[in-house]
């Protein structure tokens, strides 16, 4: 074979993967994410029981068969929880627009029980929405799950102060329909900005991460 015909052979092999990348391939960015920290692997949860805002059990069985986007707080948070609560209230409807076989639920696990009975946090997280979840237990329930999602909370005072904050991680944590972390929407930490996981990003992520 002549170095002409190697040459146009080789050509023509690069035009057909060109080609095949461009209609056969699909696009990269439908398949990716932009925002959402994903873990390298989906991270198994500790058995747990909490009680929900109707007084129902709460365990990794009710998050089984859905997509969960979960926020730690507390209904006495005086900015962080109610306005991340408000961002994922914005994009619910268009959340659940999303063609999946699982449906997409938000859940709110409370880290102060000892001032979110379940009457308060029905009356708190039905003003978001009726369907939002919000649970709550023992702190020994709740700090290992919490640790296993990768967040934190702390109380920062003697909750002897009826006023007492708690400290708590900001993010929107993932959960799969098999109960496990797959990763979680970061806040931007800027200057002078509430640290929230805004809610158009995890909009934005959504498709792909259900489509996987």
């Amino acid at each position: 074979m002549s170095k002409l015909q190697a040459g146009l052979l080789a050509l023509i092999a690069l035009i057909i993967g060109i080609a095949a990348a461009i209609f056969i391939a699909p696009p990269a960015s439908d398949k990716d994410t932009q925002y959402v920290s994903l873990y390298p692997a989906a991270r198994v949860l500790p058995d747990f029981e909490l009680q929900d805002h109707q007084k129902q059990p709460f365990t990794s069985k009710s998050l089984e068969g859905h997509w969960s986007l979960v926020f730690v707080g507390y209904t006495f948070c005086p900015d962080i929880c109610p306005t991340t609560l408000a961002e994922l209230k914005g994009i619910y409807p268009a959340l659940q627009e999303i063609p999946t076989d699982f449906p997409i639920q938000v859940i709110l696990v409370s880290v102060d029980p000892k001032r979110d009975t379940p009457e308060r946090l029905n009356e708190y997280i039905k003003f978001f929405h009726p369907d939002f979840i919000a649970a709550s237990g023992e702190h020994a329930q709740l700090f290992p799950l919490v640790r296993a999602m990768g967040m934190m909370y702390s109380m920062s005072e003697s909750s002897d102060n009826p006023n007492y904050l708690v400290d708590h991680s900001s993010s929107v944590v993932v959960i799969n329909p098999k109960a496990q972390v797959i990763g979680r929407f970061k806040p931007d930490f800027v200057v002078g900005k509430l640290p929230i996981s805004e809610g158009q990003k995890i909009l934005a992520d959504m498709p792909a991460i259900v489509a996987q």
